[in-house]
């Protein structure tokens, strides 16, 4: 019998599926692992039950306990399913640009939604630091502080990092993902530079983040916009650090949406702005490396979450974009 023991036990081991359209159009082999088939519906399921696992053997999570946390909102959909599989209160401070999708559906699992502007992370008012302070401030309270807990890159070092080893037998050349608080990049990096050490280890940025600029020179330097959610970020996380960053590469909106649209029409996968920027720059990396290399990334979750935004024609039209055409 194989059996999971719960929500939790069903978190991970998520399928490696090859894109057929991108590894045929490249001469590689161009991988995506399935995290949108979490049982909470993205790469965030993994992370969210590693904070909650500390937590609890630390003793600082204790029986009734409310887990506070700032997201984007994946994060927080995670925590959420597994606060109500253990009994736990779930308060979520998510910035009022992130989709109607996610903040609806955060309320729906039963969470406690405080929606706040979006300002930069240096300003009080910004939604992680109203999370800490909201945690602070409970009884019984534990704040998740995804950012800046390891927790959440052991969680992708403990399991994703594996998973993709074993899924490729060893044959992984290219490991390439968005970053916003790092875990997965640096988590499944050091795994496999310490199993392969010559895996090129990349780093997928949006625009109007500074992950590109600081891989490049040193400095996270953010110029421009996207309307990618969840991922980019202006500084350097605790989970970042000593990540092993070879290279890095920036994708606009433009070709990310293209990305997302390809994926839907000619893979039949239907995922978010994350994927799309994650396999955009597999193809690039396919392209400047040459045929033959096995690459992976990341399929983030669904494109369910943004599909009054990235699949409505109407509101890429305000974003000076129009629905690709197959």
């Amino acid at each position: 019998m194989d059996i999971k023991n719960g929500f939790p036990g069903s978190v991970g081991n998520t399928p490696l599926i090859r894109l057929n359209y991108f590894s045929e159009l490249t001469g590689c082999e161009i991988l995506g692992k399935a995290e949108f088939m979490n049982p909470g519906g993205s790469v965030k399921d993994r992370a969210a039950l590693y904070i909650i696992q500390n937590a609890e053997r630390s003793g600082e999570l204790k029986p009734g306990g409310t887990v506070v946390e700032g997201t984007a909102g994946n994060t927080g959909i995670g925590l959420v399913h597994i606060c109500n599989a253990k009994g736990y209160k779930c308060l979520i401070v998510i910035p009022n640009t992130q989709s109607e999708e996610k903040i609806q559906l955060l309320r729906t699992l039963g969470a406690e939604v405080k929606t706040v502007p979006a300002v930069p992370y240096k300003d009080p008012n910004n939604y992680v630091k109203v999370s800490e302070r909201l945690a602070r401030e409970m009884d019984n309270a534990v704040w998740a502080n995804q950012f800046d807990n390891l927790a959440n890159r052991h969680a992708h070092y403990d399991s994703t990092g594996p998973e993709i080893w074993s899924q490729t037998s060893g044959s992984v050349d290219i490991w390439v993902t968005s970053l916003g608080t790092g875990g997965t990049f640096a988590g499944v990096g050091l795994y496999l530079k310490e199993k392969k050490p010559n895996v090129i280890s990349v780093a997928a940025d949006p625009t109007g983040s500074g992950i590109y600029s600081f891989v490049k020179t040193g400095e996270p330097k953010a110029e421009g916009s996207s309307f990618t959610e969840g991922i980019g970020n202006s500084r350097i996380t605790e989970n970042m650090k000593g990540a092993p960053f070879d290279d890095a590469v920036q994708i606009q909106d433009s070709e990310c949406l293209e990305v997302i649209y390809t994926l839907l029409h000619r893979e039949g996968l239907f995922l978010g702005g994350s994927s799309g920027i994650n396999v955009g720059a597999a193809v690039h990396l396919a392209k400047k490396y040459g045929p033959g290399k096995t690459i992976v990334t990341v399929l983030c979750d669904s494109g369910a979450r943004y599909q009054s935004r990235l699949f409505n024609s109407e509101w890429l039209s305000t974003k000076g974009f129009s629905v690709p055409k197959f």
